[in-house]
């Protein structure tokens, strides 16, 4: 049986087209830099698929395989069939190896801790009005954000980083 342990989750939401990706790639260089190990969870609603027909790790799935790993000299990925009901993100984290912050884009209500990417230009509502786990907004114009909430400079990437350091939701998984 795996022992309980620890795990610190940021989250980063917004809407499409806010900067969520470009924010995540200027901020692990950061995290890294700051001696943090990190680890990325990436959430998406649509459907994908990583395999191509014809492929030995395909055939495996196609043919009953529940999990699927794919091993290359430079990396592996553990595919995890799951039809019935989708992963939580508990599940994810406890298949992660454990690393001193996970930054998640995306499963907008299940990061207790959450940085919503807000750029009123791009024309899409905010999600801070019916979110209550975003704890701050990092964006372009922060005096358009509603009053009590922190806002972040989008532009600021080391004080987004601090910020996020600092606020980080720490699951107990066991």
């Amino acid at each position: 049986m795996p022992s309980a342990f620890q795990q610190a989750v940021i989250g980063l939401v917004g809407r499409s087209g806010s900067g969520k990706t470009h924010l995540m790639a200027r901020l692990l260089p950061l995290l890294k830099a700051r001696g943090l190990s990190v680890s990325t969870i990436k959430h998406t609603h649509h459907h994908i698929d990583i395999d191509k027909p014809g492929k030995d790790s395909f055939i495996h799935r196609q043919a009953g395989a529940s999990e699927v790993m794919l091993a290359t000299p430079e990396r592996w990925v553990l595919q995890h069939s799951h039809p019935e009901t989708p992963p939580t993100l508990p599940d994810l984290l406890r298949r992660m190896s454990r690393v001193d912050l996970i930054v998640v884009e995306g499963f907008h209500a299940d990061v207790p801790a959450t940085i919503e990417v807000f750029r009123p230009e791009i024309g899409k509502d905010a999600l801070f009005h019916t979110q209550t786990n975003i704890i701050a907004v990092a964006t372009t114009t922060p005096a358009k954000i509603a009053a009590g909430l922190i806002t972040l400079n989008l532009d600021d990437t080391s004080a987004i980083a601090e910020f996020a350091i600092r606020h980080a939701y720490v699951f107990h998984l066991d």
